[in-house]
C-alpha cells in the first residue's frame, strides 16, 4: 500500500492529500530516510512526522485497505 493512502487509512493524517504533501515536502521519513508517497509500506516500518515540536514516530502493524475508525488504531504502536 502507498504511503499516503496508509497514513490516511490509519488516520495518523485526516486526508490523502494533505498525506502526499507532507511526503512532497519531506517531512515524512520511513526507516529513517525521507519517503515518496508513493513508498510501499510494509508491516515492520518505522514511520516518522513531525508535528510541530513532537515528532510521532510509529511501527507499522498491519496494513489493510479498508478499516473502521475504531479499528484503526489497531495498523501500528507508537514508538518512544
Amino acid at each position: 500500500m502507498r504511503l499516503d493512502k496508509y497514513l490516511k487509512v490509519s488516520r495518523i493524517i485526516k486526508r490523502r492529500t494533505v498525506a502526499n504533501d507532507a511526503c512532497d515536502a519531506a517531512r515524512v521519513s520511513v526507516n529513517g530516510k525521507p519517503a515518496k508517497a508513493s513508498y510501499d509500506v510494509k508491516v515492520g516500518d518505522i514511520i516518522e512526522i513531525p508535528f510541530g515540536a513532537r515528532t510521532l514516530k510509529v511501527e507499522v502493524l498491519r496494513v489493510a485497505d479498508n478499516v473502521r475508525k475504531d479499528d484503526a488504531v489497531g495498523l501500528y504502536r507508537e514508538v518512544q
